[in-house]
Formats: structure tokens, sequence, C-alpha cells
């Protein structure tokens, strides 16, 4: 019990932050206003034993530079180094751009062991500064998540605002952060449900719809307001590309290929290799230039960008495909997925998100922009193909697992965050799979999950 309570004393110094505590307050909060006879003098004992343990090399008559006397009482004068307390709230304050703030948070973060001062949880003096830290982290937690989306990194964060989230429900800045990452990780439709799931427990616990603020989050999402848009470098390429990745532009509109072409070349690590105005000087374009990736719009004159695309893939070591549609209803779309495309998107998306379905599909993911995906699986799975492969047979458990993450439309980094493991274990999983039921690209088993039932239109 001594020992318990000489780390108190210290306790209730470092509480005091540097102030001076007088002798008659800790007496008071250390044995919780029913001090023994001899309390003064005990007092004494444990600054005495906190001294030798605090400076050991100090000499015996030499005056104490740390826990210093401070008439009435005591005070402890370290630096916020010394004490991780100090430390975790000077770094939960860090300023400056969003790189700095990211770093300051990661190391208060880093300080937290578990709830603080838990040893002395019934002190009233103990429990007020362990709410007060407990507010602190839970700050950090958001500084850190607000900076990491203005660091693109979306899709990392979501794991830990969900679980965020979980904990504080009824806390708005939580709810906030969780449905922007998933919007600007690409999951408009998890966005939303993840402010319908707020909505209902507000109402459920406080009889409150949301907050203005994320009502109107909520209408800008629905709206696609660019301003949700994540930082516009978050398209560069994945690391180790060699060179620039070189694009072909096939679209009947000249104003829509002269648009494309101010988009590809005023993104670093892209270039324009050609462009066409149909399916068929597409295919030619592609065979002379040899590109890495190819826009295709799908409703064309003459050769439509379905034929097309075919063609293409079916050359020796083909390009990557995006498909561009008018409208994401359009049947065209499901024949296109399963011809082996690398996703597609709306011809009126933002740049953004043309940018990440280019760069998606340079990683080796498809990108099914979520502004379609529903109409498009609601509306052409469960059909009958032919030469699909007859089930997912042969695919273990855990493959499945990650085959209906796949068919949600989430990339591997995602997946990783999603079932904590290794984002190349999840890459070289989707490649088994692929090569195992002799698919072309992940797109294809998107559609292959919702032909055989594993997912359902509508399912979480």
């Amino acid at each position: 019990m001594g020992g318990q309570r000489q780390m108190a004393v210290l306790a209730r110094l470092i509480v005091a932050g540097g102030r001076a505590v007088p002798v008659t307050t800790l007496i008071d909060d250390i044995w919780d206003g029913r001090p023994p006879a001899q309390a003064l003098s005990t007092i004494q004992g444990y600054v005495s034993r906190l001294r030798r343990s605090l400076e050991p090399d100090r000499a015996p008559r030499e005056e104490a530079g740390v826990l210093v006397s401070a008439p009435p009482g005591y005070a402890l004068k370290a630096s916020a180094e010394q004490v991780d307390a100090w430390r975790f709230e000077e770094l939960v304050k860090t300023g400056g751009g969003p790189a700095d703030v990211w770093a300051g948070m990661e190391g208060a973060l880093a300080l937290w062991r578990g709830p603080a001062l838990a040893e002395f949880a019934d002190s009233p003096w103990a429990s007020t500064e362990a709410a007060r830290l407990a507010e602190l982290r839970l700050t950090a937690i958001e500084r850190r998540a607000d900076a990491g989306l203005s660091l693109g990194r979306a899709a990392a964060l979501v794991a830990d605002l969900e679980a965020h989230a979980a904990a504080q429900p009824l806390r708005e800045e939580a709810w906030r952060l969780l449905s922007l990452a998933l919007y600007q990780a690409g999951r408009q439709g998890d966005a939303l449900a993840a402010l319908r799931r707020a909505r209902d427990i507000w109402r459920d616990e406080l009889g409150l719809d949301l907050s203005a603020a994320l009502r109107r989050l909520e209408g800008d999402m629905l709206s696609q307001a660019p301003h949700l848009e994540g930082p516009r470098w978050l398209t560069t390429l994945p690391e180790g590309k060699p060179g620039n990745v070189r694009v072909v532009v096939v679209d009947d509109q000249a104003l829509v290929r002269a648009g494309l072409r101010v988009v590809v070349d005023d993104q670093p690590g892209f270039e324009i290799a050609g462009e066409a105005e149909d399916g068929e000087r597409a295919i030619a374009v592609v065979r002379e230039t040899r590109p890495d990736l190819v826009l295709m719009d799908i409703q064309m004159p003459g050769l439509d960008g379905l034929a097309a695309a075919r063609r293409i893939l079916a050359d020796p070591n083909p390009p990557k495909v995006i498909m561009m549609t008018t409208f994401g209803t359009d049947e065209n779309l499901y024949a296109a997925l399963r011809a082996g495309v690398s996703g597609f998107v709306l011809k009126t998306s933002s740049p953004r998100r043309f940018l990440v379905a280019m760069r998606a599909a340079c990683a080796g993911d498809a990108l099914i922009d979520p502004a379609v995906t529903t109409q498009l699986i609601a509306g052409f799975a469960g059909r009958s193909a032919p030469d699909a492969p007859a089930a997912l047979a042969g695919v273990s458990d855990a493959e499945l697992d990650i085959v209906k993450l796949v068919a949600r439309g989430l990339t591997n980094e995602q997946i990783a965050q999603t079932l904590a493991v290794p984002e190349p274990a999840v890459a070289t999983t989707v490649a088994a799979v692929l090569n195992r039921l002799d698919l072309v690209d992940r797109a294809q088993l998107v559609v292959l999950a919702y032909e055989c039932g594993l997912i359902t239109p509508g399912a979480g």
C-alpha cells in the first residue's frame, strides 16, 4: 500500500503539470480526506524516496532538481520529454501541414498505454485527469485521420475509423471522418450507409437527427460534390512503375478526346500515346503504339467500344482497357466486364475518378465506378453465361472471403485493411484464384461471384 501511495504522490504532481501542490492538498488527495496522524512525515518520506529514484546520482546534500520543494508544497520540474503524459499532450497540439500533424499524432498515440491513471481511478483528482487525457486521445485519433485524408490515405484509415465510430457512436467527428474516408476510397455506398447508421443510433439514443454538418455532408455525397474528392496527387502511379504510362484515348467526340488529353497530360507519370474516333481505328492505333492503357468509349458508330475491346484484349500482351459510358445502366457494361476490361467509369465523372481508375488498372486492380455498380449488378447479375466457369469449385473459404470483397469493388489495399493481412498476400491470392478459374481480370471475377450467387445484389 505504501508503494502505491508513493506512486500516487508522483502521479498527483504529474497531474499538476509542473505547478506546486501544497502538502495539505497532497495529504487530502492521497488519503481521500482521511489521513493518518503521521501523514506529513509519511509524505516527506515518500518525497525523499522519489527523489533518490528520479535523481540517483544526486549528492546527499545537493538540492533536488526534479522533485523540488515549492513552499507550501512540492512541484515536479521535469521536461515534457521525461513525462509521457506531458509529451503526449504536447504532441496532440502539433501544428503545421498534414504531414506534420500526421507525424505528431502518430507519436502521441504511440505513447498511449491504456486508460490513464487506471490504478488511481477511484480518486477524484485522478478520474478527472484521466477523462481529460482520454478526450485528448480521441482528438489525436481524429486529427490523425483528418491529416491522413489530406495525404491521400483514405483506404488505409477505414478500419481504424470503423472502430473509432463503433466505440464513440455519439461523436459527430467520428462519423464525419469515417464516411469521408469511405467516400474518398471509392466506396460511396458504404459512406452513405455509415451516415445512415449514425442517424439510426442518434435517433435511438438521443431522439435527434444528424447534425446540420453531417446532413450537408450526406447531401454533398449524393450530388458527388467535387470538394469531397481526395488530394489530386493521390492518383500517382504505383511505386516501381518504370517510365510513364502510355495512354490511348478512344471516343467519337473530339471534345471528349481533348478533355481527356488534358487530364492525362496534366498528371505526372502518364502520357498520351495516341487517340482514335472509332473502334476500328482504335485497334490500329493500339497495335501501332503498344500503349499500357486504353480509355475506350463503349458507344461509338461503326465498330463499338465493346467489340474493339474484345479484339484488343485478344492480342498477345494486351494493354489494360477502361470503358467509358454516359449511362450507368448500359447493358453492354455487363458484357464489357466479362470480356476482361479493367473496370469502367462514367464520362461525367470528375478528373480524379478517371485518374484513380487509371492508377488502379496499372496496379492490377479494376475500378468499378460506385455511381453505377448497383444498377449494373442488379440489372444483369444472375444471367447464365455458357463460357463462364461452372462454379467456384476448389476455392478455399479464406479465398472466398477475398473474392467476396473483390466482388464488392474493394482494391487489394482495402481488402488487406479489412482482413488485417498483408497487401502482397491479397494480391497473390487474387492472382491464384484468377489463374485457377481461367479468368483474364478481376473484373471477370466480380461478375462470376454474382453469377454463382456468392454475392447477391444489395448485399452488404
